[in-house]
């Protein structure tokens, strides 16, 4: 009888931590790359935390991780906490056109997600910022000039002409 209510000690006290440890998890939820992203420019994903998929979470440093399809190149983003419980805001930017894997680590034991590989193109020539204005040439532009000048001297010309009679 003493045997049997010690390996029952001991079976409850190894079941405990293992069920302690089921209730460790947490969902990962983040907006997408958009469309037609290029190097050098900045995603911005909001990343919602939630234990059970349920309760946000706060307090933690989730970190997302972006790895190079082929040269296995990575590069790792610290997000930080939003006002709201639960919410993180990364500013990610990848270095490279190609194909790359990211990782979402949410800070909340293992929990973490993992897409990809998206596709990252080159920057367009405009990706910089807005379209380079066209060069007008300077003869072009004083003719312009002329042409608006000539064009008032006709017409107060015409307004000063007394009128017959």
């Amino acid at each position: 009888m003493r045997v049997f209510a010690v390996v029952g000690v001991i079976a409850c006290a190894l079941a405990v931590p293992t069920l302690a440890a089921a209730g460790g998890w947490a969902s990962v939820g983040f907006e997408p790359l958009p469309d037609g992203m290029s190097a050098g420019a900045a995603w911005k994903p909001t990343i919602v935390v939630k234990q059970h998929g349920i309760t946000p979470l706060a307090g933690l440093q989730p970190v997302v991780v972006i790895e190079e399809a082929e040269s296995g190149e990575s590069t790792t983003f610290l997000a930080t906490a939003d006002d709201e419980a639960g919410l993180y805001h990364a500013e990610v930017v990848f270095p490279s056109p190609g194909d790359w894997r990211v990782t979402i680590l949410s800070g909340f034991g293992d929990s973490k997600v993992t897409y990809g590989p998206v596709a990252v193109s080159t920057p367009s020539a405009g990706a910089g910022g807005s379209e380079p204005l066209p060069v007008i040439g300077f003869g072009v532009l004083a003719l312009a000039v002329l042409g608006v000048f000539a064009l008032a001297l006709v017409r107060r010309s015409r307004r000063l002409t007394p009128a017959s009679g």
